[in-house]
């Protein structure tokens, strides 16, 4: 076994490695840009190595700098994590010229699977299912629009070393396609450094299922199941989960036995995921077809570590060792149900615009990293793993991913894994940038989610308009409404035991009148309890003045308080009254004293600026063309400008007809939030 490896990685994916090795007794180096010196994961390893500045392509993607760490620090293997250089062929190649083990798939597999174009070919020749498509080279935009006319509309244009969302669009028609090929193309050769593109047809209704695959240097390949990823946005997932509500045991079979041939006919070795598309539209689920093969470890790999008990890493380093696999297929299991969302600092109440920035408060329903010592560690504590690689204090940067965190949570059934979600995402206390958080509960709560019926279209389709919250029961919105009438009381019952100048000891109110949504509720604090309406509410809670996080428990004679009665809720003070944060929605509540609550209406609405005539930059972003010049007519939906904002490119386009007065921005310039890019008038 290894006495000390480096991991070529950063976040909480760095962090991961190192708490397997730890584990295994195994010494771990880190290496870090500027951006990264104070990160967590820099403490965690044993030893660190600066390797250059912020950006990724001087620092991360540079493989000299990372050998020179490994022969600075004596390591004698490489885990590369995902992204960066993880499915870089000529990567592992170095390595092993200068006698460094790496820790993941043999060369010839990398180039093999980790090309989409080649992969596709040699999944053809294995007689895998492929999605029809141009398997090839493309020369231009033009022969572009002539092969996704031949297809036929839907396509999807793919970068051919893509991943995690980069480098890919869909095409309704050939106007997607003359604006989207060369985007493309750009995504792909900045990310990957490769601008090759491919074109295959767009399974409508499609579930995004994957296998994860594991073999060793012997010759032996196991399938560890599979794992549901079909909720994504922007091609990119969001919640993963294993097993998958579609997947019979039949299915399981079939995909498995299947992807463990494609990866025996390149010798696989390693922990590695087959990407299968799936015909929602096809109840059998005969329907499946190889997407592509990644030579790596998974975000979404704990899911599977969850219900399986097997640490995905640990065996990485075994196999990458020499060591046989200590498991047979038939002691793969699947061991209750996981779900793990992704935690975004991006805004989803804005368009799920990019919110790069400093991380005021990060509190996490869990410690990070830890588990509560049984059998299955991976599991975290209680059935709540929390994943990452950022601290309180710290900042997402605008050089990297997004990601602040992976939430997983373990039950013996889905719905148990999915009600333990949005309770640990209302604990998940983020504070300085915008982020999905409530959006992930939104979704964990959905009737279409908990139903199974499941598409990578759920959040287009279910969220066509925006994001605005999660639909909100009568019944929590009355406990609401009880909740902020005990905390204004003990607020005002504490300015008034404060205040020096009251001659004599006054009660505070007791009667207020909430408004929330528009609807006033009249609530009542009395000796025997809280009222709202008229209809007492049984309150156990927990408040001191100045508590933003309170754990409450609701009884409602008319029925729950949503979907549990144990609620958390974050507070946060305002002008009228307090916004409240619980279950995948802010509600902004106002409350009065009863005997001056008619006089709200006297007071006169202010109305909002017309803001329509700017383009205003949504994110902080490099501008990286601009589409129209000053006096140029424009009209609804035309490109104005494209941003590039955590290494993807936004189209911004013009909300209403207009004559474009005044560009304030150049081509290549730096733009923070709410730059204005243009006028029009």
């Amino acid at each position: 076994m290894f006495k000390k490896i480096l991991i070529a990685n950063r976040g909480e994916i760095a962090c991961r490695v190192i708490k397997t090795a730890r584990r295994m007794g195994i010494a771990t180096v880190a290496v870090y840009s500027d951006a990264d010196a104070r990160a967590p994961f820099v403490k965690m390893a044993d030893e660190a190595v600066h390797i250059g500045p912020s950006a990724a392509s001087e620092s991360y993607l540079v493989p000299e700098k990372i050998i020179a760490a490994c022969k600075q620090t004596g390591a004698e293997a490489v885990h590369p994590g995902y992204g960066f250089l993880s499915e870089r062929t000529s990567f592992a190649e170095a390595l092993a010229k200068e006698g460094i083990e790496f820790i993941g798939p043999p060369v010839n597999a990398i180039a093999a699977m980790g090309d989409k174009i080649e992969s596709k070919k040699l999944a053809l020749e294995a007689g895998v299912n492929v999605v029809p498509g141009f398997v090839g080279e493309i020369d231009d935009t033009e022969h572009a629009v002539r092969i996704s006319e031949e297809i036929g509309y839907p396509v999807m244009m793919k970068a051919s070393a893509g991943g995690g969302g980069k480098g890919m669009r869909l095409a309704y028609n050939e106007q997607d396609v003359r604006e989207g090929f060369e985007a493309t193309k750009r995504e792909g050769l900045n990310s990957f450094g490769d601008d090759r593109v491919f074109i295959e047809k767009f399974i409508l209704n499609p579930r995004h299922i994957e296998i994860q695959i594991l073999g060793d240097k012997h010759g032996n390949i196991l399938y560890l199941n599979e794992r549901e990823c079909s909720i994504q946005r922007r091609h990119q997932k969001v919640v993963e989960e294993a097993p998958s509500p579609f997947v019979t045991p039949k299915m399981r079979k079939a995909m498995g036995e299947q992807c463990v041939a494609l990866a025996a006919a390149v010798g696989y070795h390693s922990a590695g995921t087959v990407e299968l598309i799936v015909s929602g539209a096809d109840p059998s689920g005969e329907s499946f077809y190889f997407l592509e093969m990644n030579t790596r470890l998974q975000v979404e790999h704990p899911v599977t570590e969850a219900i399986t008990g097997i640490d995905l890493v640990e065996q990485m380093i075994r196999v990458a060792a020499g060591e046989k696999l200590a498991m047979a297929q038939d002691d793969i299991g699947i061991d209750g149900w996981a779900i793990e969302n992704r935690v975004y600092a991006e805004d989803p109440y804005r368009g799920f615009l990019p919110s790069t920035g400093r991380l005021v408060h990060y509190e996490p329903p869990v410690e990070p990293w830890a588990d509560d010592g049984a059998a299955n560690g991976r599991r975290g504590v209680e059935g709540i793993r929390v994943d990452d690689g950022v601290f309180e204090g710290g900042e997402v940067s605008m050089f990297y991913d997004p990601m602040i965190a992976k939430l997983v949570t373990w039950g013996e059934t889905r719905d148990e894994a999915a009600n333990l979600q949005v309770q640990a995402l209302d604990a998940f206390r983020i504070e300085g940038l915008g982020h999905n958080v409530d959006f992930l509960s939104a979704i964990m709560q959905h009737p279409r989610f908990r139903s199974g019926e499941l598409t990578t279209g759920f959040i287009a389709e279910e969220y066509p308009d925006g994001f605005e919250g999660a639909a909100t029961s009568d019944h929590l919105k009355r406990a609401l409404a009880a909740i902020v009438g005990v905390i204004a009381t003990a607020n005002a019952d504490r300015a008034q035991r404060i205040d020096q100048r009251l001659n004599g000891r006054t009660a505070p109110p007791g009667d207020w009148v909430v408004t929330l949504d528009g609807r006033d509720y009249a609530v009542s604090l009395e000796e025997e309890g809280v009222t709202v309406d008229g209809v007492q509410i049984e309150l156990e809670m927990e408040y001191t003045p100045g508590d933003v996080m309170i754990d409450v428990d609701v009884e409602d004679p008319s029925g729950g308080a949503g979907q549990s009665d144990a609620l958390t809720i974050q507070l946060a003070p305002t002008r009228s009254g307090y916004t409240i944060t619980t279950r995948g929605a802010k509600h902004a509540l106002r409350i009065l004293p009863a005997h001056i609550a008619h006089l709200a209406g006297h007071m006169i609405e202010k109305i909002p600026p017309d803001l329509s005539k700017f383009l205003i930059c949504p994110m902080p972003g490099l501008l990286m063309k601009l589409h129209v010049e000053e006096g140029e007519e424009v009209q609804p939906g035309q490109p104005l400008a494209t941003v590039e904002a955590m290494k993807m490119e936004n189209i911004l386009r013009a909300e209403k007809a207009g004559v474009v007065a005044k560009i304030n921005a150049a081509q290549g310039e730096s733009l923070a939030v709410d730059a204005v890019i243009l006028e029009l008038e």
